[in-house]
């Protein structure tokens, strides 16, 4: 557990100023002068840097004779937590995506509230997040299945017509994809990060673009033919979540994405999701386990091809001697992420 002496008071400091929610459950703010402790993100006035000590969790700060901050609640970080996840289990488990009331219910709290908690740490509503999700189960399906009618059903579809009504409002067709994004809407922003700044692209079904160092002109000249807009209030809580997965990386599987590639790399893809957080494979490994044992260098390219980085951890795969091997960020970037998540 992360203690009160490996925290870095000035980096925790400057997260308190930028009321950053990347650093809640990372820390919680004592303000000795008034008696509480509050979240990172508290938006309540900032106290005075003199008043202020830095604990790695509530049961420290309690240990001090703090109380939590009414207003930030720092102590729901875990409830809140637990009841997301439970929600996505649900909405995973069954073909049929459970009601609003239902999950809500499931979690202890107001349909309503429920759904302003789900959405700031996913992104997406909870009905949303169960259509994106039949939307990536309906492309892991279709290459195995005999007939697009029976993929449509074993990904969660009640009907055709279901799927092809969400297909025609949610995201990039393949042909979209390899056309410049014609037709579709893009939202994105960017940010900073520890690992420098970030660039981040959606459209209505997920994520299409993550990447380190690159400016507003690459992603026009990635997506010639789209409709540009900068995210505001409706992008930031998939901003959010991604900064998170980024800044603590781990799985990222709640995420939504909006990604397309030939159905190899698709299918490297899968395998570089597959890897659990704190691994590395090989090339080598990953062309075996799509079947493909001598497409070692074809591995390579799929896996440089992956257009969102960390969400797709292609930062997991290593030269077979176990050397980092290349990074289209910088070797630096691939390091730091390997390490945070094996620490």
């Amino acid at each position: 557990m992360t203690t009160t002496q490996t925290l870095d008071p000035q980096a925790c400091w400057q997260a308190v100023l930028a009321r950053d929610r990347a650093w809640d459950g990372v820390f919680v703010t004592g303000v000795l002068t008034t008696g509480i402790y509050c979240r990172p993100s508290c938006a309540a006035r900032h106290p005075a840097r003199g008043n202020v000590r830095f604990f790695a969790d509530g049961a420290q700060a309690r240990a001090a004779g703090l109380r939590a901050c009414l207003r930030c609640r720092p102590d729901d970080l875990a409830r809140d937590a637990a009841a997301v996840a439970g929600a996505i289990a649900a909405i995973k488990a069954t073909e049929a995506a459970p009601t609003l009331a239902a999950l809500a219910a499931q979690a202890g709290y107001s349909p309503a509230h429920f759904q302003k908690l789900f959405t700031r740490h996913t992104g997406l509503s909870p009905a949303a997040y169960a259509r994106a999700l039949r939307q990536r189960r309906m492309g892991d399906v279709l290459a195995g299945a005999e007939s697009v009618t029976e993929a449509i059903h074993e990904a969660g579809y009640g009907a055709p017509s279901r799927f092809y009504a969400e297909s025609d409002r949610l995201g990039m067709a393949p042909s979209a994809w390899r056309n410049g994004g014609a037709g579709v809407t893009i939202r994105w922003a960017q940010v900073a990060t520890s690992l420098g700044p970030m660039l981040v692209a959606a459209t209505d079904k997920g994520v299409c673009r993550l990447s380190f160092g690159e400016e507003e002109e690459a992603l026009r000249a990635r997506f010639p033919k789209a409709t540009l807009i900068a995210g505001g209030a409706d992008f930031a809580a998939l901003l959010d979540a991604v900064v998170d997965a980024v800044e603590v990386p781990g799985r990222a599987d709640h995420i939504p994405l909006d990604v397309a590639g030939t159905a190899f790399q698709e299918a490297v893809w899968r395998q570089l999701q597959a890897i659990p957080p704190g691994e590395t494979r090989s090339y080598a490994q990953i062309a075996a386990a799509v079947g493909k044992p001598g497409a070692v260098r074809a591995t390579g390219s799929a896996n440089g091809a992956n257009n969102v980085a960390v969400l797709i951890p292609c930062h997991r795969v290593v030269r077979s001697d176990g050397t980092l091997g290349g990074y289209a960020y910088g070797l630096e970037i691939k390091r730091q992420l390997l390490e945070r998540e094996r620490s």
